[in-house]
């Protein structure tokens, strides 16, 4: 299975670039279920750039639609986090923070 597959992307979203060649994979959507790794031909990943910025990328294989950047809050990016099945860093390396007591 090896390395999660991540499009290569980028696009300049209010004078800034965001490229998912140069940002870390924080979660997704994408893990094998024994037949395939697409979800209904779309997938989420939750990306983090270097200074801290995160956005998502919505991939899709479905004709008449388009694979797109979506920059997102930090808050956002924390609720996203717990809902993707496939993290792929801990909560305190994608936030700086240790997830809050129950």
């Amino acid at each position: 299975m090896g390395e999660t597959f991540v499009p290569s992307i980028s696009a300049i979203i209010d004078g800034k670039k965001y490229d998912s060649d140069n940002a870390t994979l924080i979660a997704s959507d994408r893990y094998f279920d024994g037949s395939n790794w697409e979800r209904r031909g779309r997938n989420t990943f939750l990306m983090k750039t270097g200074k801290g910025a995160f956005f998502i990328i919505r991939y899709t294989q479905w004709q008449g639609e388009r694979t797109h950047i979506e920059v997102v809050s930090k808050e956002y990016a924390m609720e996203l986090y717990e809902q993707l099945p496939e993290q792929e860093v801990s909560y305190f390396d994608a936030f700086g923070v240790e997830p809050a007591e129950a």
